[in-house]
């Protein structure tokens, strides 16, 4: 599968998932744009992927800056070419109790993860739009929303509240670009292997507890969400659009909690 020659745009991608997808997405050949306020993070990427011989760019933007997400688009254009893909990874987490949730810590929150996923969609579509009524090939999109969204959290509410958001503004989205080819389709990932939740799982009871309620019995890997947006953003995917695709290992189907080995 491959995208030689397309400009793709990944917001959040100096670490975890969004770096597996900027690394995927340049392996099939991309011109790739990775956006983060992580500038050593960001820095870092750029450099192992340049020196595997791909043809990559780390430009720092905050996404829920209106003024630095247009920029980052003409920055990005200038690097790339005409836009192929975004995808909207960036996010942050709460961690208090819904009855302790400071509002501008809700707002921190929905500032990056909602706004920000919207003021780079719209800046992208804008782009993408323009290029098709030049004559140009259609993009696609993809946000990064969360398992979370079906399952709320009541110590993460505003990261629960802002994925749940992303999976509607997939849906607008997707029908508000349907007239111009542009799909919009979003992942909702389970508990997957990052080097926060490696750190989660020493705790044992934590570790039985993700574990029991996921059937395939392991993490996801950062590779395999990686792959699910290459998917999502090829031709193999081309009558899909304002669809969340769930990969959790099984959990949202689940009703009951299965045995953990070991536990």
């Amino acid at each position: 599968m491959s995208f030689a020659d397309k400009a793709v745009m990944v917001t959040g991608a100096a670490n975890g998932i969004g770096r597996a997808i900027a690394g995927r997405f340049a392996k099939a050949g991309a011109n790739v744009v990775i956006a983060d306020v992580d500038e050593q993070a960001g820095r870092v990427a750029e450099t192992e992927l340049t020196g595997a011989g791909h043809k990559v760019k780390f430009i720092p933007c905050d996404v829920g800056d209106e003024g630095q997400v247009r920029q980052l688009m003409q920055d990005a254009l200038e690097f790339g070419g005409p836009l192929g893909v975004l995808v909207n990874n960036a996010a942050i987490l709460d961690s208090a109790d819904f009855l302790d949730l400071e509002a501008s810590e809700f707002d921190r929150v929905l500032r990056v993860n909602l706004r920000g996923a919207f003021l780079a969609g719209q800046a992208a579509a804008r782009r993408m739009v323009a290029q098709v009524k030049a004559g140009g090939e259609p993009g696609a999109i993809v946000n990064l929303s969360s398992i979370n969204a079906v399952f709320a959290l009541p110590d993460h509410v505003a990261y629960s509240i802002s994925k749940g958001g992303i999976a509607q503004l997939t849906k607008a989205m997707a029908l508000s670009l349907a007239p111009y080819n542009i799909r919009v389709n979003a992942i909702g990932p389970g508990s997957i292997r990052t080097a926060m939740l490696d750190k989660v799982m020493s705790d044992e009871s934590v570790r039985t507890r993700i574990l029991s309620r996921t059937p395939l019995g392991r993490l996801g890997e950062v590779e395999e969400i990686a792959e699910v947006a290459l998917f999502l953003a090829s031709p193999a995917a081309s009558y899909i659009t304002g669809e969340t695709i769930y990969a959790d290992g099984g959990r949202l189907p689940l009703n009951y909690t299965v045995p953990v080995e070991g536990a």
